[in-house]
């Protein structure tokens, strides 16, 4: 789950993490209120969205009038807003963050994640703040310095100091900046955070080392443990159909092709998306329905597919393990006859009464293709999917 940014200084703040004096605000009259709180005569106005590169997409706006709050307040909550990392359509601002500016001396990053290959938590630095990280590690990756955290001792003092001297900090800055990370390491543990990342993490004018940037993702299954922080949700910022399907116990993925598939497995699920784009198509999504598909689940998957209009053709690649084939089959042609399905659909199964199962949807009289083996299933669609463009 992602946070916004007040949100997550929210969070900085209550570990101890230093971060500029903010408002949030959902109403033009609120933000200028905001800023006359804050005090001073500049102020940074911020779109909260669940995307990066706000301010090349225009919502982070340095103002130095009152009127000039009011006015980027106006132009922004209820626009969306089109970042890099938003595609075309953009995210809706509902809230904005209003700040006092912060002299900078010096910007850096810092990144807390999981290594899933070395199961620890790393933390990754670079004095090349502000600037994307994944850019950073391609044309440079000896700017990034990086520390494993051993779960048994935690983050330690040595540690700290040889990311601050690798940052060129020093005196009084090292000392501000272990006990910022020392922070940001035990909300990152407590909260269950699968992300924490400040970008910029600056050094003021001042000398003050401070967090200008917050952004932390939360693994979704931990939320059980935090019902507080999943009050935090923002259901506007995420694809709606994506949220509809975890209502339903699916895993959904919107993607860019006309293809759909409907898969129970994740692996299985990436194998057939992988096949689909080495035989010439492009999946429409990513759909895993479980192992313990059902026909009322199968419905809904395919309610889900058919709400993209630039779907062409559907695959379903069930391997029959927990739930035999022949009640798979049954689910798909039930599913097929509820919903409505006009799109030629691929059946492939592999399991237990894998022959029944096939029996069945050849004498459905339903327009659905039997597929023997992933590579035959893959080809099918792909050549449905193409006869229905014509």
């Amino acid at each position: 789950m992602h946070l916004h940014e007040y949100q997550a200084k929210q969070l900085f703040a209550r570990y101890g993490v230093p971060v500029p004096d903010g408002r949030m605000t959902e109403s033009i009259k609120t933000a200028v209120v905001a800023a006359k709180e804050l005090g001073g005569d500049r102020w940074v106005v911020k779109a909260q969205v669940h995307a990066g590169g706000r301010g090349k997409g225009g919502g982070v706006q340095l103002v130095d009038k009152l009127a000039a709050v009011e006015q980027v307040a106006d132009r922004l909550l209820g626009s969306q807003l089109v970042t890099r990392q938003t595609g075309p359509q953009g995210l809706p601002v509902h809230r904005l963050l209003i700040e006092k500016p912060v002299a900078i001396e010096r910007e850096l990053y810092l990144g807390l994640l999981v290594d899933r290959a070395r199961e620890r938590v790393v933390i990754m630095v670079s004095a090349a703040g502000g600037m994307d990280i994944e850019e950073v590690a391609a044309s440079d990756p000896q700017a990034i310095q990086t520390a494993i955290i051993h779960p048994a001792v935690g983050l330690q003092g040595y540690q700290c100091r040889k990311l601050a001297f690798g940052l060129g900090l020093a005196g009084d800055q090292i000392k501000s900046f272990s006990r910022l990370l020392g922070g940001l390491y035990q909300l990152f543990v407590k909260e269950d955070a699968s992300l924490v990342e400040v970008n910029p993490l600056v050094v003021s004018a001042h000398g003050e080392v401070l967090a200008l940037d917050a952004k932390v993702d939360i693994d979704d299954n931990a939320l059980y443990r935090h019902p507080d922080t999943l009050e935090l949700r923002d259901v506007s910022q995420e694809d709606e159909k994506e949220r509809a399907a975890a209502e339903h116990g699916l895993n959904y993925i919107t993607l860019d092709g006309d293809i759909a598939c409907m898969v129970n497995g994740a692996g299985l699920a990436m194998a057939t998306m992988d096949l689909i784009k080495l035989h010439g198509g492009e999946p429409a999504n990513f759909l895993d329905v479980g192992g313990g598909a059902t026909a009322e689940r199968v419905a809904e998957a395919f309610k889900l597919i058919l709400s993209e209009t630039r779907v062409r053709a559907i695959l379903v690649n069930i391997f029959g393990g927990i739930v035999r084939c022949d009640l798979i089959a049954e689910g798909i042609i039930q599913a097929v006859q509820e919903v409505g399905v006009q799109l030629p659909v691929v059946a492939r199964l592999e399991g237990t009464n894998v022959e029944q199962g096939k029996a069945l949807l050849a004498g459905s009289g339903l327009n659905i293709i039997s597929a023997d083996g992933l590579t035959d299933a893959a080809r099918k669609v792909v050549r449905a999917a193409g006869e229905a463009g014509l």
